[in-house]
C-alpha cells in the first residue's frame, strides 16, 4: 500500500495536489477526524467539500477514518474528555506554571487509528504500508518526532523534494483550489493567543464551547483534589486570558500549531 496520512491542511493538501497531477505515487489518503464535535468544522468542510471532491475527479481514494470502540460505536475526543467519570486528559492542557501536560490525543484518535486500517487492509510487519507524511522543509525538526508505527514505512514526500509551506500554498492554489485553514481541533491548548483572539472574534459559539470544556476540566480536577489545567499558558480561565475587544501583540504567538502538527 502506498497512501498519504491527510491532516486537511496546507502540506497534506498540497500532497493531494501532486498526487492529483502524478507527481508522487499515492493512490489513497486517509483523513483520521477526531470528532465531528472536535475537529474545527472549518478543516471538515474542506475535507467533505473540497478534498473528498478533487479526490474522487482524480481517481484518489480519499477516506474518512473515525476511532470505534469495541462495541463498534465511534468515540470522539470532546466524548471522552467530557465523561463524567473520565480521570485522564488527553489533550495537552496547560498546568499551573504554563507548560503543556502530556498529550494521548494524537497517538489515540489519529495514529493509532490509522495504524488499524493499515492493519486491517494487509500490512504487516515485515510487509508495512507506505505511509507518506505531509512535512515541509521549513518544519522539517517535525520528521525526527515522527517514529513508525509496527506497520508502515514513514515517507516525506514534500522533503524529498525541498518544498516549503509557501510552495504548498502555490500549488494548491495553482490546482485552483482553496487554500485549506490550519487544521486542529478547535479547543486545542497548543493554540498561540492570536488564534484563541480570532476564534473568539470570528466564532464565538466554538469559543464558548471551549471556555464550557476548560472549566469542565477544572471542576473534575478540584473534585479529585488536583491543581486546575487550562486551554492557554496564563494560568488563568481561557476568557481571562483573552478578554473581549482586546487584541493580542503582533509578536505573541507561540507557533505551536500548524497545520498537520498532529503529525497526520
Amino acid at each position: 500500500m502506498n497512501l498519504v496520512s491527510y491532516g486537511g491542511g496546507v502540506q497534506s493538501t498540497a500532497l493531494l495536489v501532486l498526487a492529483a497531477q502524478g507527481r508522487i505515487p499515492y493512490d489513497t489518503f486517509l483523513f483520521a477526524n477526531v470528532g465531528d464535535d472536535s475537529e474545527h468544522p472549518a478543516t471538515l468542510h474542506y475535507v467533505r467539500t473540497v478534498a473528498i471532491p478533487y479526490a474522487r475527479r482524480h481517481g484518489i481514494d480519499l477516506q474518512i477514518l473515525n476511532r470505534r470502540r469495541r462495541d463498534g460505536r465511534v468515540e470522539t475526543l470532546w466524548e471522552r474528555l467530557m465523561r463524567p467519570d473520565s480521570k485522564s486528559l488527553p489533550i495537552p492542557v496547560r498546568m499551573s506554571n504554563g507548560a503543556p501536560g502530556t498529550r494521548s490525543c494524537t497517538a489515540d484518535f489519529k495514529i493509532r487509528v490509522i495504524e488499524e486500517y493499515l492493519r486491517r487492509n494487509g500490512a504487516t510487519r515485515t510487509w508495512p504500508a507506505t505511509v507518506g507524511v505531509g512535512i515541509s522543509l521549513d518544519e522539517i525538526h517535525r520528521a525526527n518526532n515522527r517514529r513508525p508505527g509496527p506497520y508502515e514505512r514513514v515517507t516525506y514526500p514534500l522533503l524529498d523534494r525541498g518544498l516549503r509551506r509557501s510552495d504548498c500554498t502555490r500549488i494548491i492554489a495553482d490546482a485552483g483550489l482553496p487554500v485549506p485553514p490550519k487544521s486542529a481541533c478547535f479547543f486545542c491548548p497548543l493554540k498561540p493567543l492570536t488564534a484563541w483572539q480570532r476564534l473568539r472574534e470570528e466564532e464565538p459559539e466554538l469559543f464558548a464551547a471551549a471556555c464550557h470544556l476548560e472549566a469542565t476540566l477544572i471542576q473534575r480536577r478540584a473534585r479529585l483534589g488536583k491543581d486546575p489545567v487550562y486551554l492557554t499558558r496564563y494560568a488563568r480561565p481561557l476568557a481571562q486570558a483573552v478578554p473581549d475587544g482586546t487584541q493580542p501583540l503582533p509578536f505573541d504567538d507561540e507557533g505551536l500549531c500548524e497545520s498537520g502538527w498532529c503529525m497526520t
